[in-house]
């Protein structure tokens, strides 16, 4: 009897540690982001690979941190809903990677969380960095902090690096700002490589700028920017891609913060400061659309404010731009400018456009610059489908 009750209480012991170390473990499991995840928080530093419940709305309350090594997937249908303020944001650090697989019929959604009342720099954005080439000095690898958070570094050697990927997104009043030195865009890109995927992008009313390059080599296709407060498409410090059927619309009654807010502006290194800096940008865009939707009444000096230039390649940039397309009821400084007092265009920029505004410039419909930037500007060209932008629900071509 003492015998089998000693292996009854052996037994119960053993289940006993078994129930508690299970226990333990599931706790450490449940610990720190992983805990905030599942209440549907998004906040603090993940280290691992996690994937959202696309049935959640999640709630961005903070900085939102993809380590190196660590993965975030985002199902298609997921709503991420950010609080209000600069320090608001998703950001990828080197060697993590975010893979945003939404559809056309469910697509990936980051927008404000009092959306109702929200407009352009509600929340920061997301932030992207890589490990490809930016421009630098000759026989070194550059590297560079990232604007919004110095503790991000990017750059490198690595230009089929890999970031993840992203389709059928949705970015929403992002562009919140610190300071006019400091300040998100809709998606910022630094140094991103061209492993990565970035394609079927709708950004609405952002600031600074709907989408900017820092660097990098990534190709991206089927973007749609709406009502940004600065440029549309924005690039610098050695971007070396290409953009495919590319649409940027300011609608009628917005207004900008900004004194030139551009369809693309291009620089080919860091602010114009390094112009014998290796890898300068050289990007091609395919099939562009600029349409300035402004009130048929205002006179063309008002027009005018608004817009600066509908293209500006400057600063050592070399682009390739074909069938592109300029409409709309407005008017701005220039049409293509590739001057500037830090470095014209590059020699061997090529731009073909077609002018279909219904005011002319108050400035000139091209400057070609010290390099002799070839620019065409006559009918023809077809500029980026709006079809292919269907899946937004937007409908204000």
């Amino acid at each position: 009897m003492r015998k089998q009750l000693f292996n009854i209480i052996a037994a119960t012991a053993v289940v006993f540690s078994m129930t508690f170390t299970s226990c333990t473990t599931t706790e450490e499991v449940k610990t720190g982001v992983d805990v905030l995840i599942e209440e549907g928080v998004l906040y603090g530093e993940l280290d691992h690979e996690a994937t959202l419940d696309a049935s959640v709305t999640y709630n961005l309350t903070g900085t939102f941190i993809v380590e190196d090594g660590a993965v975030l997937n985002i199902p298609a249908g997921t709503r991420i809903e950010a609080s209000e303020g600069f320090g608001s944001y998703i950001i990828v650090a080197q060697g993590g990677k975010i893979n945003v697989n939404g559809t056309s019929a469910n697509p990936v959604i980051m927008t404000a969380k009092n959306e109702d009342e929200a407009s352009s720099g509600y929340w920061g954005g997301l932030i992207i960095n890589g490990k490809a080439k930016i421009s630098g000095t000759s026989g070194t690898t550059a590297t560079s902090s990232c604007e919004m958070n110095a503790d991000f570094i990017y750059g490198g050697s690595d230009d089929a690096d890999n970031s993840g990927s992203i389709t059928y997104l949705m970015i929403k009043y992002a562009g919140a700002r610190s300071s006019a030195e400091v300040e998100h865009n809709g998606l910022t890109l630094d140094a991103v490589g061209s492993g990565t995927t970035i394609e079927n992008v709708f950004i609405l009313e952002s600031a600074d700028d709907g989408v900017e390059f820092f660097g990098g080599t990534v190709n991206i296709k089927n973007f749609l920017v709406v009502n940004s407060d600065d440029d549309c498409f924005d690039n610098t410090q050695g971007y070396r891609g290409s953009w495919t059927n590319m649409y940027g619309i300011w609608e009628n009654g917005y207004t900008s913060s900004e004194s030139d807010p551009r369809g693309i502006e291009s620089d080919g290194n860091l602010d114009g400061i390094n112009s014998t800096d290796e890898n300068q940008t050289d990007f091609t865009v395919t099939n562009l659309t600029i349409s300035l939707q402004l009130d048929s009444v205002n006179t063309t000096t008002n027009q005018a404010k608004f817009m600066q230039d509908v293209l500006k390649i400057r600063r050592g940039a070399k682009a390739t731009i074909t069938n592109a397309l300029v409409t709309g009821i407005g008017s701005a400084q220039d049409l293509v400018d590739c001057t500037d007092s830090k470095g014209d265009a590059a020699a061997g920029t090529v731009i073909s456009l077609t002018n279909s505004l219904t005011y002319p410039f108050l400035g000139s419909e091209s400057k070609s610059g010290a390099n002799a930037a070839s620019i065409t500007v006559a009918a023809g060209n077809t500029g980026c489908s709006s079809s292919l932008f269907a899946w937004t629900g937007y409908t204000g071509f």
